[in-house]
Order: structure tokens, then sequence, then C-alpha cells
């Protein structure tokens, strides 16, 4: 049956423009009563169909504010609609109208999913917040024709923000969106890649690791054993001419080493443990 929309309360307005914000607010004041009042069941089931069916133009208006940010249109419908699912649970119909109380419902939860699966990057969400006052201002900024971009001065001016936060905030607009590891970064015929800009792991790495570990246990060796140690490794001579150089044998020089190097291993091994 269709409803009469030019009833009207005392003192308001009586067309339907000046009654309702939008066109897609439906009047399911009734549906919510009903809904409010029945137990669960597939009565209740089909009237809570109804009502998001009916408010569900409204859902896709608040999906399309946020076109053109990286996702679907298609997508940001299905999470705008889960966001009026949620809100039609949600709404007591004493509180006042549903529009009210949906609109920010369903509109916070197309944000929640922009900051919780769409960025690339994991940044806080006080970097978030930043990224998008940036982007706000920069947009107002840029809306005259002939204007230039804005700098980081010009950015704090006018969100209130210090400069080093609207850094900050540029710096999370690059982090929405990654480039593939594969991607060329130059058009020569020479052209490189992402991937071959990056760094590669250093072979001798680990060899500074060992020998910033056994430091320690190399300072605590009697003079001698540490001056066979240098001999040895350093000066790279051999067993015979240490022994030649010291007065000793070289059976001697072989065990001082093992035994030296075994020292300096059971202690560096002994810090890492108990560090």
């Amino acid at each position: 049956m269709p409803i009469d929309m030019s009833t009207s309360r005392p003192g308001t307005p009586t067309t339907t423009a000046a009654r309702r914000r939008h066109d897609d607010a439906p009047d399911t004041a009734g549906l919510f009563a009903r809904l409010a009042v029945l137990e669960e069941g597939p009565e209740r089931d089909a009237v809570r169909d109804e009502l998001v069916t009916a408010w569900l133009p409204m859902a896709h208006r608040i999906a399309g504010r946020f076109r053109e940010r990286g996702e679907s249109i298609e997508d940001l419908r299905q999470v705008a609609a889960l966001g009026l699912v949620k809100a039609v649970d949600r709404f007591d119909p004493e509180r006042g109208a549903f529009e009210s109380y949906a609109v920010p419902t369903i509109t916070g939860e197309v944000k929640r999913h922009f900051r919780d699966r769409m960025w690339a990057l994991r940044v806080p969400r006080r970097v978030q917040e930043l990224r998008n006052k940036v982007r706000v201002a920069r947009r107002e900024l840029t809306q005259t024709p002939g204007s230039t971009e804005p700098t980081v001065a010009d950015l704090a001016a006018h969100t209130g923000l210090t400069e080093e936060e609207v850094a900050t905030g540029l710096e999370a607009l690059e982090s929405f969106s990654t480039l593939s590891l594969d991607a060329e970064l130059s058009s020569d015929e020479d052209g490189y890649s992402l991937a071959d800009t990056l760094g590669a792991a250093d072979a001798s790495f680990e060899t500074v690791v060992d020998r910033e570990s056994a430091k320690a246990g190399l300072r605590r060796l009697p003079e001698r054993d540490r001056a066979i140690l240098y001999m040895r490794f350093f000066e790279d001579m051999t067993q015979s001419r240490i022994a030649d150089q010291l007065g000793i044998s070289q059976m001697h020089v072989s065990r001082l080493i093992s035994r030296s190097c075994a020292r300096v291993r059971a202690e560096a091994l002994g810090e890492r443990a108990g560090g």
C-alpha cells in the first residue's frame, strides 16, 4: 500500500524533501516498530530483509563517496551493505531517526575497511589520520583553478599540524599502495626493476659478528698466545715459521693455537647464551 507522505507533524514542513534529508531515506518507522517486538523466526527475518532492501540505496550512496581511492565500487557497496545490516540489527527505534544512526555506522564501516585492509603497508592509526588530514587539505588548497601545489608550510598552516606531522602524512600518502619488485623503474633499453636496486646480504656479515664476539676473549688470553694467533691468522704465517720465531716446536705452536681458539670460542658462546 502506498504511504501518504503529506501527513506532517505540527510545526514541520509538509513537503517530502523538507521532511527527509535524502530521497533514498524511506519511511520505515512501522517496520522498525514491528522488528522490535518480533521474536526470532522467519517473520522477523523477512521484516529485517525488507528494511535492509529499503535502505540499500542510501548505503550505496555512502559507498560512492569513497570512489577512486583504490577500491572497486562493487566492493565498497558490499562493505557499506554490511554496515547497513549492522545498523538495522542494532538500531533502537526509541532513540530517534534511523538515518541519523545508520549514516555514521555505515561510513565507519567503510573507513575501517580502508584502514584495516586497503593499506599496502601497515602504519599506526595516528599516521593514517595525518594522511587523511593532509589529503583533504591538499584537495581544498588546489580547488581554485591555477593554484599551485601547496608546500609543507601551506599544509601545516591550513591543517593546524606541525610541519613534521605534515611530512609524516605526506609519506603515508605513498604507503597506500606498493610497487611490485618486478616493476620497471626505467624505460631505457638498459632498464632495471625495483628488485635490482635492493642490496644483497653481505657474505662477510657473520664474520664481523664473530670477530666482535671474540674480542673480549682474545684480550683475556696470555700475551704470547695472542701473539701466536695474530701471526697465524692476521699475518698468515705458517706454524713452522711461528715456531722458529718463538724458539719452540711446531707441535707446541699447534697445541697453543688449538687451546687458545677453543677458549675464545667457549667464552664467546657463553656470552651469547648469557646475553
